[in-house]
């Protein structure tokens, strides 16, 4: 009766079947340490280099796929290993093919839903369409359209970094983590702007002013704000004021009138706040058509700035923007490594990278194990 009670220490099977019950366990615990894999959505260089740091960083190697375009241009996704019942991250920058970034992010999440992967979570450093959040005339709310896209396709999750809007977390049916970059460029402002004691953060429009004013008070520096924008801004096309006609129209209700709104007239360009002798710093999210910014520094060489950097998380610079930089009062742009941009940094030196690979690596991994993300976010407001 004692060796009875003794007995729960000892395994139940036979002997010939103890090989096989801890092979299982070994198994299990491998597909625990090594359950996730890192693809990256497109095959160009230029657009992986983001997707090698952010793997290297992790300590894994990029998962094995082919992404690339036919002769008719459809877009062709070929997984080369198995995902069943694994984590995948799906790694996209946007280059400027928009459209076909896009169909290779959509058409890859669904070839590994096909592949019973786990959970898909797309890495979307810059989400497109974020400018297109709201209704403007009679068009239509894109980056709602893309939400549902990305959750018919597969998506369980995705991982990005300041969206245009913070409301566009409510387009999507899952979860959203939206990374700030706003850590790197106050280090970036800290360790390579020399005297940055002397410079005060610039919003170029009032719309930019909470996120300057949270800027300025963690580097403990003064604010200034730019009033007075150019015509045909994105403020004025969101509102929808120009989509009644312009001819009154009282078809059945001849008694009915209503007031006439007025129309708005913006002012010239000022400067709200004491800008001489100070380094200028205008801080946004992203940095495409650059003409606002050349204007603005335009405005605050005039007032007095001796130097103008301009600090964005996502540089498209598109079309002609390296020329316009290279050609303007402004001394330098730092952006993020969330979109590639060789190829501008060829065109013009101005142009400086921030690497943020380190904060998405981290967040990869804290999602896998199941940890709060609460840590990439300490010190981050809601201003950011």
């Amino acid at each position: 009766m004692h060796r009875r009670r003794a007995g729960p220490h000892k395994s139940v099977f036979s002997h010939s079947q103890t090989p096989r019950l801890s092979y299982g366990h070994s198994s299990r615990m491998n597909v625990a340490k090594s359950g996730y894999r890192v693809f990256s959505a497109n095959s160009t260089t230029a657009c992986t280099e983001l997707a090698k740091k952010i793997t290297e960083r992790l300590g894994v190697e990029l998962g094995k796929s082919v992404v690339y375009q036919e002769s008719n241009r459809e877009t062709r996704v070929d997984v080369k290993e198995s995902v069943r019942g694994q984590d995948i991250f799906i790694i996209q920058t946007i280059p400027r093919d928009v459209n076909t970034a896009i169909m290779e992010l959509l058409v890859m999440a669904y070839a590994l839903k096909t592949s019973c992967a786990k959970n898909i979570i797309g890495v979307i450093p810059y989400f497109p369409y974020s400018k297109q959040c709201k209704m403007r005339k009679r068009g239509s709310i894109v980056c709602k359209l893309l939400a549902s896209m990305l959750a018919k396709a597969g998506l369980t999750h995705i991982i990005t970094m300041d969206l245009h809007q913070k409301e566009i977390q409510g387009f999507f049916s899952f979860p959203v983590d939206n990374l700030r970059a706003s850590p790197f460029l106050l280090q970036y402002i800290q360790e390579e702007i020399p005297d940055y004691r002397n410079a005060i953060i610039v919003a170029k429009s009032p719309s930019a002013a909470k996120r300057a004013q949270s800027y300025a008070e963690r580097l403990r520096l003064g604010l200034a704000v730019m009033h007075g924008e150019a015509q045909c801004s994105e403020s004025d096309m969101a509102d929808g004021r120009h989509s009644p006609p312009s001819v009154r129209n009282t078809t059945g209700h001849p008694g009915l009138e209503l007031p006439l709104m007025m129309a708005k007239e913006k002012p010239p360009i000022t400067v709200v706040g004491d800008v001489g002798g100070r380094i200028a710093i205008i801080v946004d999210d992203i940095i495409d058509d650059v003409e606002d910014f050349v204007a603005a520094a335009e405005i605050l060489k005039e007032r007095g700035a001796y130097k103008i950097y301009i600090m964005a998380t996502h540089g498209l610079l598109s079309a002609d923007a390296p020329r316009l930089i290279e050609e303007s009062a402004i001394d330098e742009v730092v952006v993020t490594n969330t979109v590639p941009h060789e190829v501008q940094k060829l065109q013009c030196p101005k142009i400086k990278t921030v690497d943020v690979s380190m904060i998405l690596a981290e967040a990869i991994r804290r999602i896998h194990n199941g940890e709060s993300m609460a840590y990439l976010f300490r010190n981050i407001t809601v201003d950011d």
